[in-house]
């Protein structure tokens, strides 16, 4: 056990260092949503998810920070600073603020915090006397909560509960305007760049076994689903890409029914991805490749960022209502 939280806190470690690196390297400074330049946007997270799912979480955020703070006019991130978003708001502990002479306030505790330990700052999410507003803060001054996330999938993300003890936060945007922005939506499509890259991954474990030795026509059969699955996410991505740059600022109001179509089939397309894999090659790879093991496991709990049912509910209630273009 000793050595397996070892081999964790070296891989935390290194994640860490490579978020660092793609942060002052510039290689962060992608194109912002509905620029003209999504699908760029969207294949740098794609890459770096198929390289390592938990740095790609970390880098996701910060970009995902840098819009949001160009859309709310925020203030601008200083060079080398390393941010992240936390806004869940599960059941449980929560994060309140309230106006001082100086500015204001916060205290509470907030949970799924990733990169609590390696972000110089984040913005987040707080309850307020007059609803809900998002708040830029300096991580210096929060307190992580060590042991809060005992997991394996995405322990590398440094995701922690983060305790904040009457710290000064600087108010960006409106209330709820961090969900009212148009970028919402854009921001959350584009975590499915995320998965999409997380399941290339996991399919290049299946992909280099046909190209080694004859694994037979059950899990060529199953290289072929999975081929089918990616490139139908890919072109989704594609098209959902454009249809942003078309209309950056949801004019037509298709910003929330496109992202959630667009999460709900590259969920299942990861899914499909990793229960094909599995069955085509068994537990070798899962059991003596880390980096394939540690991939799904990743693989898996990012995806549940999608709100299963939930989401899927949410989705036939617009097409309910509108109807569908089939």
């Amino acid at each position: 056990m000793d050595g397996e939280r070892q081999d964790g806190a070296a891989w935390r470690a290194e994640v860490e260092r490579g978020f660092v690196a793609e942060v002052e390297s510039g290689r962060l400074e992608l194109p912002l949503p509905g620029a003209g330049r999504t699908r760029l946007r969207w294949e740098a997270l794609a890459a770096l998810a198929r390289r390592d799912l938990s740095l790609a979480r970390l880098c996701e955020g910060h970009t995902d920070a840098v819009a949001i703070l160009a859309e709310l006019a925020g203030p601008a991130p200083a060079a080398g600073s390393r941010w992240g978003v936390w806004a869940a708001q599960p059941p449980g502990p929560s994060l309140s603020a309230r106006p001082v002479a100086t500015g204001w306030r916060l205290s509470g505790t907030k949970r799924y915090c990733s990169g609590a330990r390696v972000c110089t700052h984040a913005l987040v999410t707080a309850e307020t006397p007059d609803g809900h507003r998002l708040f830029a803060v300096a991580v210096e001054d929060l307190r992580p909560v060590e042991g809060s996330w005992p997991a394996t999938g995405m322990a590398a993300s440094d995701t922690l509960d983060v305790r904040f003890d009457d710290v000064a936060g600087e108010p960006v945007g409106p209330v709820e305007g961090y969900v009212r922005r148009p970028g919402f939506h854009q921001g959350g499509a584009g975590v499915a760049a995320c998965w999409y890259g997380g399941a290339k991954g996991v399919a290049e474990a299946l992909l280099a076994a046909a190209g080694e030795r004859e694994v037979g026509p059950h899990a060529l059969a199953h290289l072929g689903a999975v081929d089918v699955a990616l490139r139908t996410a890919k072109a989704a991505l594609e098209e959902a890409a454009d249809e942003i740059d078309a209309d950056p600022r949801d004019l037509k109001n298709a910003g929330r029914t496109r992202s959630l179509r667009l999460k709900a089939l590259v969920e299942a397309v990861a899914t499909d991805v990793m229960g094909r894999v599995g069955r085509a090659l068994g537990a070798g790879p899962l059991g003596h490749d880390a980096a394939h093991g540690r991939r799904v496991a990743d693989l898996t709990v990012y995806l549940r960022q999608h709100h299963a049912e939930r989401d899927l509910a949410a989705l036939g209630a617009i097409v309910a209502e509108q109807g569908a273009r089939w």
